[in-house]
């Protein structure tokens, strides 16, 4: 079990209390249900976090990844639940992945684009939340189609559905149940990119992202993000591997 000092306080807790972001953009990661009560893989590891370390938790939810990171390196949380990528890393450290999570494309079922490299084309039109993980990736990636931002993911969704758009891009979880509740729609079976899930904080905190890269290491290894994902609907989510063993 990784030590809890004063110092891995300080820098998870800097307030007392462990304000984490809970992203409600990504199914996978946390759901909110009518109540408002919040659930998910990411909800759990922030209690149980809380609970090593001996402070009250605040559980900050945001409808996008973009936000999220926006509070983070505002300071007005502490700890998240992001996908690593570069850009963001250039402001925040991030553990090894907790989740492995594939990214695809939604397009009606009719599309003439049947496989994920169909879509890179001149004159196909790309939806996706702007600042997540995927339209990051699509922004450095794409060599022919146009990229269209939208402002969250079910946004994207929208663009798709109203034919402003030849796709969407998203989350495999996120896209196959927007195709469950709207026939028509189809989920290309590869992947684009294998979005790696892992939890993060501002840099310049060394005693706490040591303290969260064990932390991790531990609850992968002991189950309790399987269970958790099991718990929240979530098993078909790959559990990571751990840390040095690759994705």
């Amino acid at each position: 079990m990784p030590v809890v000092t004063a110092d891995v306080v300080r820098d998870l807790a800097p307030t007392g209390k462990l304000r984490t972001t809970i992203n409600l953009g990504n199914v996978v990661l946390a759901q909110q249900d009518a109540a408002g009560a919040l659930g998910g893989v990411s909800v759990d590891l922030a209690r149980e976090l809380a609970r090593r370390l001996d402070v009250d938790i605040a559980l900050v939810p945001f409808d996008t990844a973009a936000k999220a990171v926006a509070a983070l390196t505002s300071g007005t949380c502490d700890v998240g639940f992001l996908a690593v990528d570069p850009v963001r890393a250039e402001e925040l450290d991030f553990t090894a992945p907790y989740v492995i999570i594939e990214g695809t494309y939604l397009v009606p079922a009719a599309s003439p684009l049947q496989d994920v490299a169909d879509v890179d084309r001149e004159g196909v039109r790309i939806a996706a939340g702007k600042g997540t993980a995927y339209d990051l990736h699509l922004s450095r990636s794409l060599r022919c189609a146009t990229l269209v931002h939208a402002p969250s993911s079910a946004a994207a969704i929208e663009l798709l559905l109203t034919a402003q758009t030849e796709a969407a891009a998203g989350v495999r979880q996120t896209l196959a149940a927007a195709a469950a509740r709207r026939p028509g729609l189809r989920v290309m079976a590869g992947s684009f990119l294998s979005i790696q899930q892992a939890m993060t904080l501002p840099k310049g905190r060394a005693a706490g992202l040591a303290f969260l890269r064990r932390f991790v290491e531990e609850m992968k290894a002991s189950g309790f993000v399987g269970d958790a994902l099991a718990r929240s609907g979530q098993a078909e989510a790959t559990v990571a591997p751990a840390a040095g063993q690759g994705a």
